[in-house]
Formats: structure tokens, sequence, C-alpha cells
């Protein structure tokens, strides 16, 4: 490909304008921009947005993105007037619930990089003197609030026309009033965009259409996961507090204000409140029913993204609104009207390449919150291969299939506009649907009354209610302290119990979820060693840990790759992202070489795995299985086929809680028989079934990282803790010279453990930790190590910080002491799991 392909952006808006401009800055020209509407008013999303910005997410790469999009948007500057009105965000909290979500959430800024303050209900008042400044008509008071200085107002609309203007300078072409009618392809990638005026050849082609993107991505059998859904937004008639005060229409000088306790935001339109409401029912959009409205029709109160206001929706929002701003009851609405926006099943956007069309993007269901900074990162996507900023939350890829039907989308999206303002536990799992994907097990998990939560559609069992009894048996070092009420949330003391049995007994653990890739043909080995950072030239029978590193010496992802043939291998690892690159992966190298060909499959769903670990657990499948299994019959990190009780089982010797034992997979058949085979043998031995909790407690006390939370593509293997996973004398890899120049540069950070000084305070992840009293750095990953007696995070933090130095978390405006600490915490030496 030539150093600037051919690029077609199909969407004008807020995010199609912004990735031309970047992709211009960086040297690629060659690009046309379609829009089916006029350029002056597309007509979609961007064109009704009322511009807030609140840059503060749990998500850091979300946050990243709207940070960047505020500095961007100041910048860019017509007669000395930029795109972004810098007037401050407001988060009011009216009850004490809401409180401590604010001050969680000024914990994310602060982890992230942005400047914000709890203040008083003084403070609120002086911010915003509309404010009801006695009680609300339920008794509710304003308590405070989260005041962030540089949150603002985006001119969406001015900024996509000196986008516009900047790109065409750059030699960008634009094409209004273009409908795309289809894409044309040739050897599994596109090759031109159809219009009625004719076809665009393009290389590469990015879809930035919005609540359109569905319907594009079905032109190239694309399941694009998003949801249009209405939401309301008014404008009252003028107030007289207002006259005078900011500029007309739109001119504003107040703070823009949440109202998250009644789903509401407020904005000022010049001497005019504006409103938008979360607080009705969801409202999906059948896309065939949307109004056709022609270029010559369109206007700021006619487009296709803006619906029909229905008043009763919004009745009881508005009295809301007059209760926390009585000048309100002065005033009427004005105008009103339903505008369509984009709803994915975890909120996120959906960014990325399809992995069975080469060169067709989507950038869809972004916000001008986040546009110029996912603009940027779909640029460094396309031109270096990569994006600098972590985008495993918000790949295109990241859903399972059963995800992506039209239901799952529908229902969760819903359930998402429901939630957008509700104060959500982190570990708070769906309502609905549930009992989607369930391993053999899940009968026996729930006859011994498993606490179930959800990930990726699975049900994965978090603590046995049938352990609980064991909490009169559990002795008094292994009793953790009680936790405050935001920490107890999704936790029991259960939990304590089944690590206890697990050090002490044998526990018996649902490791299904995992996902397992299965890799074969005489090119597997090719590919996993190019790909990987591990040596996989080893005999059948050999497992190793290793990385998929990007192109940058980033970590893609953590894999353990089990070698069960010459030309067969089983693979563990983290997402559905990691199946669709190895298997495009495997594509390119199967059509170079037909004779190096490999296939890659999911066999996740119709095989099984249970984690039998704890120093009796050779005594329990000793009664089910004559297969040695003794120290040297199956050593540390290798796999052998065994039978357990006739059953057919793969044995890995690997355990993420750092005892003795096996992981043992077999077909989903037999799944049910092997639980209970290996439950009804490990009676005498105490055997119990155990949970995520005891699970996740464990693998902290033993240093075993979680990709996507510890290290991301953002962190290289050194500085993460995970050098070891590099094969010496191994060259080639994907990411190798990128590494091997990092590995000669000092880092400037290090993931690090920590333990609480205080041996009780319990965090969560992300909180920032200070060190001398500055923020410098975050949480990834935190729990109570019951096997040391302490509660555990890790976090990254400055390299200069050494073991032995005291820091800082941040825990609800609180300080708690912890000491960065040596890691492993339990078993240093492994003499356990290698016993």
């Amino acid at each position: 490909m030539s150093a600037s392909p051919r690029v077609v952006i199909i969407g004008a808006g807020i995010v199609g304008t912004n990735l031309a401009d970047e992709l211009a800055t960086r040297g690629w020209t060659n690009i046309t921009v379609v829009e089916q509407g006029p350029l002056e008013l597309a007509g979609g999303s961007t064109s009704h947005a009322p511009g807030l910005v609140f840059q503060t997410n749990p998500s850091k790469t979300m946050t990243e993105f709207a940070s960047y999009t505020v500095d961007k948007l100041l910048s860019l500057k017509n007669d000395g007037e930029s795109c972004f009105n810098q007037v401050g965000g407001l988060e009011l909290a009216t009850t004490e619930a809401r409180l401590q979500d604010l001050k969680r959430k000024l914990g994310y800024a602060t982890s992230w990089g942005i400047e914000g303050r709890i203040i008083d209900p003084d403070e609120c008042e002086k911010y915003y003197p509309l404010l009801n400044a006695g009680a609300l008509a339920d008794g509710r008071r304003i308590l405070g609030g989260l005041y962030v200085p540089t949150d603002g107002l985006a001119r969406a609309a001015r900024a996509v026309q000196l986008l516009i203007s900047r790109a065409r300078q750059a030699g960008v072409t634009f094409l209004g009033s273009t409908a795309v009618t289809g894409i044309e392809q040739a050897g599994g990638k596109v090759t031109g965009v159809e219009t009625a005026d004719g076809v665009i050849q393009a290389d590469i082609v990015v879809s930035c259409a919005g609540f359109w993107g569905r319907e594009l991505g079905k032109l190239v059998g694309l399941k694009v996961p998003l949801l249009p859904l209405a939401h309301q937004y008014v404008k009252t008639t003028p107030l007289n507090e207002l006259r005078g005060v900011n500029d007309l229409p739109n001119g504003a000088s107040k703070p823009i204000l949440r109202y998250q306790d009644r789903d509401l935001y407020f904005r000022e339109h010049g001497n005019r409140i504006g409103i938008g409401s979360y607080a009705h029912k969801p409202m999906p959009v059948d896309m065939e029913q949307l109004p056709r409205v022609g270029a010559e029709e369109m206007s700021d109160h006619h487009m296709p993204s803006r619906l029909a206001f229905t008043l009763e929706d919004f009745a009881p929002a508005w009295e809301d609104c007059q209760d926390l701003l009585p000048a309100l009851h002065a005033t009427q609405i004005n105008d009103g009207f339903n505008g369509i926006f984009s709803f994915t099943p975890d909120g996120g956007p959906l960014m990325g390449e399809s992995p069975d069309v080469g060169g067709f993007f989507v950038a869809e269901a972004v916000w001008v919150t986040h546009s110029a900074g996912v603009a940027r990162a779909m640029a460094e996507l396309l031109i270096e291969g990569q994006s600098r900023t972590d985008l495993h939350g918000c790949e295109l890829n990241r859903f399972e299939k059963v995800q992506t039907s039209d239901q799952y989308v529908s229902e969760t999206s819903q359930q998402n506009f429901v939630e957008i303002y509700d104060i959500l536990h982190p570990l708070q799992p769906k309502e609905s649907p549930r009992d989607l994907r369930v391993s053999p097990f899940n009968a026996r998990q729930k006859e011994l009354g498993a606490f179930f939560l959800e990930s990726a559609g699975w049900e994965r069992p978090h603590w046995f209610e049938a352990n609980r009894g064991l909490l009169n048996e559990l002795p008094a070092e292994w009793q953790a302290p009680e936790r405050d009420e935001w920490a107890a949330m999704f936790h029991s003391p259960i939990s304590a119990a089944e690590a206890w049995k697990t050090r002490t007994a044998v526990g018996l653990y649902d490791m299904t979820p995992l996902k397992r890739l299965e890799v074969n043909g005489p090119g597997a080995q090719a590919l996993l060693h190019r790909l990987s950072t591990g040596n996989i030239a080893k005999k059948p029978g050999a497992v190793t840990y290793c990385l998929l590193l990007a192109d940058d010496g980033g970590i893609r992802s953590d894999v353990t790759v089990a070698r069960l043939a010459e030309e067969q291998f089983q693979l563990g690892v983290n997402s559905n992202v990691d199946f669709d690159y190895l298997r495009v992966e495997a594509r390119k190298q199967s059509a170079a070489n037909p004779a190096q060909w490999v296939h890659v499959s999911d066999i996740t769903g119709s095989t099984c795995c249970i984690g039998l670990w704890g120093p009796l657990a050779r005594e329990v499948i000793g009664k089910v299985s004559g297969d040695d299994l003794t120290k040297d019959g199956l050593k540390y990190f290798r796999t052998k086929e065994i039978s357990v009780g006739g059953i057919p089982v793969t044995a890995m010797r690997l355990s993420y809680v750092g005892e003795l034992g096996w992981e043992l997979y077999t077909t989903a058949e037999y799944g049910l028989k092997l639980w209970d085979l290996l439950f009804e043998a490990g009676q005498e031995h105490g055997i119990i079934a155990a949970g995520r909790g005891a699970f996740n407690s464990m693998r902290l006390e033993k240093g075993y990282r979680l990709w996507g939370t510890d290290m991301t593509s953002q962190h290289h293997p050194y500085e993460s803790g995970l050098g070891f996973s590099i094969a010496k004398d191994k060259a080639g890899f994907v990411g190798y010279e990128a590494l091997a120049a990092r590995k000669e540069q000092p880092s400037t950070r290090a993931l690090r453990c920590l333990t609480v000084d205080d041996g009780t305070s319990v965090v969560l992840g992300k909180e920032p930790v200070y060190v001398a009293g500055e923020a410098a750095g975050y949480v990834t990953s935190a729990a109570y190590g019951y096997s040391v007696r302490k509660p555990i995070a890790y976090a990254w933090l400055p390299a200069t910080v050494s073991v032995g130095d005291s820091v800082e978390i941040e825990y609800f405006g609180n300080r708690i002491a912890a000491t960065v600490t040596a890691e492993p915490l339990f078993d240093p030496g492994m003499e356990r799991l290698r016993g």
C-alpha cells in the first residue's frame, strides 16, 4: 500500500470530519468524505447535540478521549473564537449515596489527570445561582457537588465546518448530499464505495455514520452492535435572570450542570436553559420508519435525527427541573425534540476493522464528548497499525457472538440508557439477560447456592452459600475484617472460608468461561512463534505462558499455549478480540503460503474446564484416575491426556491461585459427570466448590496479572513485571524490535504491589495513589489477601518508587496509608506450586 492510500470516510459529523483532519495532519490526504446530508447541516446526531463535555469517566481511555477533545476544540479557532466554551462542569448530589459517588468520581479524575474538587452547597450556589438553596419537593437538599473547571461546551456544528475547511485546504475531498448504496469488495478487501454518482475507489473505508452505522455494516455483512435511541432535549422560554448575561442565541457562562439523582442535565442557551432528560422510558428507533428529509428541507428544526417531541414523557422531569431551578416556574418549554443517539451493550464506542472484510473500519457510537480523541486513535490505528491509547474496551470485536444479536443489543442498550446516571458498583452485573452462557456444572452450582456474577454472557460463581457453615470453623487468623458498605457489595465473608479451604485442603473452580482456542495445521507453530513472545517450538506436552505484543511492544494480550500434538495447540486467551486477531493472521498466513495453512477455532462453548487446586488435590484425583500425576508424572507447566473415571480429560499442570493442581479440560457432554466424580472423591478430603471472590484474592497474593486491568497495550512487559515471559534468544516476533529498544531505555513507571498499613481497608481499583503528597499513579487490581492477612493493591507508580516506600491510596476522599512490598506475597519460592 502506498504512503497515502485511498481512504473513504462515510459521515461528515463530528467524528468523520475530525478523522479526516487527523489523517490529513499526518500526511494522508487522498481522502474523500461522503455525507448523505448537506455538508452545512448533515442531519445526524452532531447536528442537534447539546455539546456538554464532562470529561471524567471510570474508563481511563474514555477520559483521555474527552481530554484530547477539549484540547483540540480549544485550539480550533476562527476569528479568535474557539470551538469550546470552558465554563466548567458541576455535578450535584442531593443524596448521601450520590455525594459518595462524586467522591469516587473525583478519584477517577485524579487518577486520569483531570483537575477537580468536591464543593459544599454554598459553593454550588455560588457557581450556579439559579439553584434551589432550600429544601427540594421531597425534602432532599443539595449536599455538595463535583466541580471540574476544564469541562464545558463543545460547539460541535461550528467545529465540523472549521474541520471541513481545514481538511479541504490540506487536499481532502468532501461530497455532500451523496448517499452510500454499497461497498465494493474483491479478495476479502474493500475496493470502493458505491454512490448514485458512481464508485469511489478505496483501499480503506471508515464508517463514521453514527446511528446509521448498523445499516452500513450490513453492506459488508458486519454486525455493528448499536441501537439508535431517542433522548429528550428542550429549551425554555427566556429567563429574566439571564437577560443580558450571555450572548445570544447559545452563549453560556455558568457551568454545565448534572442533576443525576433525577436523570437530568442543563446548559445555558443565551437567556434560555437547555435541559436533557434520561428520565423517560427508552425509545428505540426503527430505522426503516425514520423520516426521509431532503437536503432542501433540512433545517435546525427539521432533520432525520430530530424526532417529534413527546411532552407526556417529559412532564415529570419538567417538575423536577422547576424544583431544582425555581426560576423555571416563570418559563415554559419553548422548543423540544426527541434526538437520536447511539447506545451499545456496554456503553462504549465501537472502533476497529472488520475481521472478515479487510480495510473496512468503523468508528461508531461516539459522542461529541469523545469525538476528537476517538478520531486521533483511529488515525493512529490506520497509519501506524495501532492506537497509542488502549482500545480494549472500545474494540468493535470485543463482544461474543450472542452479544451481537439484535435481541441482546436492544435489551442491553436500553438498559444502559436507563442506568446512564445510576450509581453502579464495579462488580454490578446485568439483571437481564441472564443465563445466556452456563457451564455444564451450572445445575450443581445452583444446588450449592452459588451467587453468580456475569461476564461476556457467562454465569460465574462468586461464592457458594453451601460454604457458609465453614465460617463457624474458620480459624481466627483467616477471618477478614468487616468492609465498608461499598466494598461489601457483591462480596461475602464466605470467600475467606473458600480461600482457607483451597489453601489447606482442596477447591473446585469452574474455569469454563476462560476463552479457549484451538490452532491446527502445518503452519500452527509458525503462526504462534511469530505472534507470541514465548518459545512455542517445544515438544508436545509443553505449556507456555507468553504475550501477544503490538508493533510498539505494548501488551496486546497474555495467553497460555499448550502444545497437544505436532500440529495442534490449545490456547487460553482473554477475549473475542484475541480470537479475531489470531484468525485474521492465520488467514493471511494461509493465503501467503498454502503449505503453511493454519486454522483457528473457538472451542470455548464445546468444552469445559475445572480447576482442581489445593494441597490435597493429588489425593482427590488419585481416587478417580489411575494416571501418573505425581510431581514427575506431570511436571509444572506440562500437559497430557488422562482418564478420570473413564472420561477423557486434558490435564494441564497450571494454577492461577498458587496451589498444587491442574486445569482439567473435557468436552461439554462429559462436564457434569466430571464435576460429580471429583466432588464425590473429594468429600473425605474436605473438598469445596469455590468462587471468584477467593480466586481473585489468591491470584493477587501470587502477583498474577490480569490483562485489561493490570496491564494493557499501553504497557510493555518489563515495566509490567512480565519480562520473564519473553523467551531468551528469541527474535522476529511481532513487537520484537520495539521491545528490544524499550529494554535499553529506563522505564518511567512500574506496576507495584502495595499492602495497606492498617490491615483492614479494602479498595476496589482505579483509586489515585499519592507519593509524597502528590497524585502519582493509580490502583489496578485490589483485594483482601486472606492468606497474608492484609489488603493488597497493585498500582502503576513512578519507577523511582521502591520496595519499602510509603504511599497513600485515596478512597472516597480519605487517604489510606500503604507500603510498596516485594512480590509475590505468597509462596515466593514456588514450593507449593511445584510440589
